[in-house]
């Protein structure tokens, strides 16, 4: 529950922030006591998908476990996605772009 409070005012002070030339094509939010959707696509090529649900609520292993991937177009013109997860086994995130770990 203290994440989506956090996620809540994060996402208030983002609104908040001075316009600028990018535009808001698309903006879509559904947040409920036990889950959220939310998605946000800009006019540079900025998009951002993320849906979480609370996990064991009511016990003390309660947790959200969220699931999202953003995108943006980066100063050399290429497109670069990034997929994750966040639950109880932290912060996973994917792309093509991102250095890998090696096998231990």
């Amino acid at each position: 529950m203290k994440f989506l409070i956090v996620f809540v005012a994060l996402f208030a002070v983002a609104l908040a922030a001075p316009p600028s030339e990018v535009q808001v094509l698309r903006s879509e939010s559904d947040v409920g006591p036990e889950n959220y959707k939310y998605a946000l696509e800009t006019s540079d090529g900025t998009s951002k998908k993320e849906e979480g649900q609370l996990k064991n609520a009511g016990t003390e292993d309660e947790a959200i476990v969220v699931k999202g991937s953003f995108s943006f177009v980066a100063d050399d013109g290429q497109t670069y996605t990034v997929n994750y997860i966040a639950d109880e086994n932290g912060f996973q995130p994917q792309g093509a772009h991102l250095p890998v770990a090696p096998l231990a």
